[in-house]
């Protein structure tokens, strides 16, 4: 083994170690991979950026472009009406027809879009027929990737395939090369799945019209057993403040339902509006947090503590810190980043325009070289300059930070008397910093002082709390005390039965912005003006603290609003809405011109008058200047991450080719099987492909594959071209996990599936599939000798 090979052995080690544990994005990993491979001399510059003007590559993104110019103009709409009426309503020639059209949309379109484009229609007809979407869902996934095998833009491993074969000098495979072989497996695959696939699958009831559509849905979030009625007495410390004052809601998680007043009721209400005696709050969350955050409105404030104020104040010092370029902390939200776990400080404002934000500052994401005030010990603090994460550390007098933050003002001491329900309890548990922005600074008991308590200190009677905030906040905290508690709601009490106030189910798009993000940062009401009242992931309900949660692909999301507002989120190019709200239909005009515009793309090809790269590039273009789609949309359908993840990664497969690390693990795969033959040797790299699907990106995958194949090919004197096809097969049949393949996390939260479904059902289909293709291989590809 040479050194060139083992650097190349130790890059691809790292990324796939970075692939599987998913520490960093895996378009990051690519261009790691790029970099490492430019940086080290093991490709020249021209070869580390080959990737991007690779022919699959901008097949693949064309392609993206392509099948979004179909989505837009409304194919999906006929494909349902098609749908139903081949199949009527009986499970099994549904199932038959979905898995159909599926594939075959996949052979021209791709797979994910495909997925993305059928998904509401299969669900629509779920509901309307009666049967359960868990019995519909996974079928429709599994076609897309069998329907993927059948053409040579059915999915990118297939043109990568052939682009590898190419660069070897081998003649690549034509559109329909992979029809004969992707064909019979694909109505293999359907036949198994109609057959006795489905038996595998869960059944989870779906009801039929509308009205009872909203009543399964309250029932399938558990919705009821969260709500609850709140009435503000007349003489209330909250009368006269806005919602926004009073903190019902940001203070305990609660969503705001309703406000009733007068026999009256203002669904959905805003910040502003301001509370009198006598409403009823109609909310949904959880009762017991608010009734623990009540327990707070015991302390008693004492009016002069100036000894412990300086005794705490000898101790605590303040700091601006500036946030490094290039932290680990970039990006993060301030409630994540943990700055008391890990640094011993307390985050306390953030420089905006001259000034300091002091309040909300949970679900702000920090940016680089953002200046923080902070608060600590001064070991601490100055324990800080030694950290990379900050560029800059800047002490505070006493006399600046008076002037800049105004402490006094914003320090109280407050009392825990000795019978208070609060004592026993932590400061994590209380919820009292989310609530209402205070921290504890110090707390003080029997004669010891504890400096920046963390959230499991455990409080006591008679202790003293110095707090940082606003004193007249506790002022609300005791409002919410006065607040009457009615878990006794009726079923069919107006806010959910309101033709103003809808439920509505839907997803994320699979190339949506918002995943990976914190609920409590996209502030949903703000933002769309609706609520997320829960969340469906991996066969469980999520209704509470979602704040915390970031949202998943695959996750089904149930919002709450006004229809109006709801039936936007049907242009929202972030979300995939399976509710039918009654929405106006899309406009069908342009959908036979996108089918002409697609037909005109795979005929040039057959007919050889242009390469599949620039027959997709041109189609894409015309598909925009016909209207089908706009240029923000079509940039918008491309999944960028795809693209850099393949480009990133196609100069690993030249390394490997070009130092002979390829021909190296080629050797070790013949010596372990031996003289067995080269059909020996073809199972054993499908079986490796296979398996590898689970836990690596099958673009990624695929271009670390080709190599070694071509070179074990080459050593036993054959043409590659039977077990690139193989690979390529291995590849695509991705069925064995939800994470094996985008299309199937896409229906796992709409289904609502479990990890254990798709190995129910996946594993039998891989067995079958490579069956399949074992069988036809020596056939449609025979062994040619070199």
């Amino acid at each position: 083994m040479t050194f060139e090979i083992a650097l190349v052995l130790g890059i691809l080690t790292v990324s796939l170690i970075l692939f599987i544990s998913e520490v960093i994005r895996m378009d990051v990993v690519a261009l790691l991979v790029l970099g490492a491979l430019a940086v080290t001399g093991l490709v020249d510059g021209n070869q580390a950026f080959s990737g991007f003007s690779n022919a699959a590559v901008i097949t693949v993104w064309a392609m993206f472009i392509l099948s979004e110019g179909l989505t837009r103009t409304g194919i999906a709409d006929i494909i349902g009406s098609q749908v139903m009426r081949l199949a009527g309503g009986k499970e099994m020639p549904l199932i038959f027809v979905i898995m159909m059209t599926g594939a075959v949309l996949s052979a021209f379109m791709n797979n994910i879009g495909v997925a993305a484009l059928m998904l509401p229609v299969v669900v629509d007809v779920a509901r309307r027929t009666r049967i359960p979407a868990s019995r519909l869902l996974m079928p429709l996934a599994y076609s897309t990737l069998l329907g993927g095998l059948m053409t040579l833009i059915g999915t990118p491993p297939n043109l990568l395939i052939s682009e590898s074969l190419v660069q070897s000098g081998y003649p690549g495979f034509e559109l329909f090369d992979f029809t004969p072989l992707g064909g019979i497996v694909m109505v293999t695959g359907v036949m198994f799945v109609v057959l006795f696939g489905r038996l595998l699958l869960p059944a989870k009831p779906v009801e039929k019209d509308r009205n009872v559509s909203q009543r399964s849905l309250r029932a399938q979030y558990k919705l009821h057993e969260r709500t609850f009625l709140l009435r503000v007495p007349r003489d209330s410390l909250l009368v006269g403040k806005t919602l926004a004052e009073s903190r019902i809601g940001s203070s305990t998680g609660l969503i705001i339902l309703a406000v009733m007043r007068e026999g009256r009721s203002d669904t959905l209400p805003g910040r502003q509006t301001v509370l009198r005696g006598g409403d009823g709050i109609l909310v949904q969350g959880r009762v017991d947090q608010f009734r623990e955050l009540r327990r707070w409105s015991d302390l008693v404030i004492e009016r002069e503590s100036p000894v412990l104020k300086s005794m705490v104040a000898a101790k605590m010092v303040y700091a601006e810190v500036t946030i490094a370029e290039g932290s680990p902390l970039v990006g993060q939200l301030v409630r994540d980043a943990r700055f008391g776990r890990r640094f011993d400080v307390a985050v306390v404002g953030l420089r905006r325009k001259g000034g300091y934000r002091l309040t909300n500052l949970s679900y702000v994401p920090l940016r680089s070289e953002e200046r923080l005030l902070i608060q600590g010990e001064r070991e601490a603090i100055e324990q800080l300059e030694r950290e990379s994460d900050f560029s800059d550390v800047r002490l505070y007098s006493d006399a600046e930070i008076a002037e800049r933050y105004q402490s006094d003002e914003r320090l109280f001491v407050v009392r825990v008397p000795k019978e208070s329900e609060i004592a026993g309890a932590t400061l994590a548990d209380s919820r009292i910093g989310e609530a209402f922005d205070f921290r504890v600074q110090a707390i003080f008991r029997e004669g010891n002082l504890i400096v920046m308590p963390r959230g499991d200190q455990v409080l006591s009677g008679a202790d003293l709390l110095l707090i940082e905030g606003q004193p007249a906040d506790l002022d609300v905290l005791r409002g919410l005390q006065d607040l009457e508690i009615d878990t006794s709601v009726p079923s069919n009490l107006g806010a959910f039965e309101s033709e103003r106030l809808s439920l509505m189910d839907a997803t994320l798009d699979p190339r949506s912005s918002l995943a990976g993000r914190a609920i409590g940062e996209l502030n949903f009401r703000e933002r769309y003006g609706i609520e997320l009242a829960g969340i469906w992931r991996e066969g469980e309900t999520l209704g509470t603290e979602l704040g915390d949660e970031r949202l998943q692909v695959g996750d089904a999301l149930l919002m709450l609003g006004p229809r109006d507002r709801l039936e936007l989120l049907s242009n929202d190019p972030d979300f995939l809405v399976l509710t039918d709200l009654g929405s106006t239909p899309p406009d069908t005009r342009r959908a036979p011109l996108a089918a002409l515009i697609m037909f005109g793309v795979v005929f040039s090809v057959m007919m050889g008058w242009a390469h599949i790269s620039v027959a997709a590039v041109v189609g894409g273009t015309i598909m925009v200047l016909t209207g089908c789609l706009n240029m923000e949309q079509a940039y918008r359908a491309i999944d960028w991450r795809a693209i850099f993840l393949i480009a990133g990664m196609l100069p690993l497969g030249i390394a490997m080719q070009d130092t002979g690390a390829a021909t190296y693990l080629a050797d070790q795969v013949m010596n372990f099987l031996g003289d067995a033959g080269p059909w020996p040797v073809i199972v054993g790299l499908y079986i490796l492909t296979a398996a590898a699907t689970m836990i690596i990106p099958t673009a990624a995958l695929v271009v670390l594959m080709s190599p070694i194949v071509m070179s074990a090919m080459s050593d036993m004197g054959f043409q590659p071209e039977t077990a690139m096809m193989a690979v390529a097969m291995a590849a695509s049949a991705s069925f064995t996990s939800p994470i094996s393949h985008p299309a199937n996390i896409l229906v796992m939260g709409p289904g609502g599936y479990r990890f254990v479904d798709y190995l129910k059902v996946g594993v039998p289909l891989t067995i079958v599939v490579f069956i399949a293709v074992m069988l036809l291989l020596p056939i449609l590809w025979p062994l040619q000798p070199v």
